[in-house]
């Protein structure tokens, strides 16, 4: 299979994530909801990797690729997935997820300067339009009572995009560090259940530091069935993604996989309810220019 079609596959695993996780994070508290779904997702990807990988390739890889692959995993699951529950819950998946489709101008950039590799027309082409429409969905949370005020405006959306963008950033960055431990270590399995473990570990150390903020808070068993569920997603999601930037330009899998935004918008809805996630015709607009550059990018 193709590095474009293992992309598209994790996009719409990540875009059923979103949707689920949305309604998980509504009854848990952002660090406990991270730290379960970095927990189940290394649960999964340890046992995939005994079953299909030579596990004895972990110790005798090169120390820097270890590394690497720990730091892709603090950059894009500890921070990263933090950023995102973080901004689900306060936002919503259909106004979290055009955020994160920011992720291409991002890492076309990063991936300009640490890799070297420059986008043809056409993927900028593809790129542009995908980020057009992650716009477009953007301004319809608007809020219109704000929108004679620039400064008001752009400090609201400011204050409400944050989390989404920073997140998009750090999704960004973690590939560049990919590349270098594959180099080293060439299984995209192996790599990501390193940086999974790694960050599930890191994140237990958190919570147990920061445990007044959680522990008194209780979880509903609906939360649970989200979470699991969730993260079962995004754990085999996160793998297929990998796989991708081992076959594909890191621009060209970062444009691909945000066929999860409209997957969010098409779904929220239904799951978490239309009071709390709107489909309007902007976010349908929105939602056909990045399906559009996810075709283009695709049969290129």
């Amino acid at each position: 299979m193709s590095g474009a079609l293992w992309a598209l596959a994790a996009g719409a695993g990540f875009g059923l994530f979103q949707t689920l996780n949305r309604q998980a994070v509504r009854g848990m508290d952002v660090y406990m909801a991270t730290f379960v779904q970095l927990l189940v997702s290394s649960i999964v990807l340890v046992a995939i990797s005994f079953v299909t990988e030579d596990i004895s390739l972990v110790f005798s890889a090169p120390i820097t690729a270890i590394l690497s692959f720990v730091a892709a995993g603090f950059f894009h699951f500890l921070i990263g997935w933090t950023l995102l529950n973080g901004s689900q819950k306060r936002i919503g998946a259909a106004r979290t997820s055009p955020l994160i489709a920011t992720v291409p101008l991002f890492g076309a950039i990063v991936a300009a300067v640490a890799l070297g590799e420059f986008p043809t027309w056409l993927e900028f082409l593809g790129i542009g339009i995908i980020v057009l429409g992650a716009y477009l969905v953007s301004k319809e949370g608007e809020d219109p009572a704000n929108a004679a005020n620039s400064t008001q405006r752009f400090s609201a959306l400011l204050r409400a995009s944050w989390m989404g963008l920073a997140a998009a950033f750090f999704w960004a960055l973690s590939p560049v560090f990919i590349r270098v431990g594959l180099e080293g270590l060439p299984s995209p399995m192996l790599g990501v259940t390193i940086g999974v473990t790694a960050s599930a570990v890191g994140y237990a150390i958190i919570l147990i530091w920061q445990r007044e903020r959680w522990i008194h808070i209780p979880i509903t068993n609906e939360a649970w069935m989200f979470k699991l569920l969730a993260g079962l997603l995004v754990g085999l999601s996160t793998w297929m993604r990998w796989v991708a930037l081992d076959l594909s330009p890191v621009a060209v899998v970062l444009a691909l996989t945000m066929i999860s935004s409209p997957i969010v918008i098409l779904l929220s809805p239904l799951i978490s309810g239309k009071h709390l996630e709107r489909v309007t015709a902007i976010l349908w607009m929105g939602t056909g220019l990045i399906l559009s550059g996810a075709l283009l990018l695709t049969f290129l």
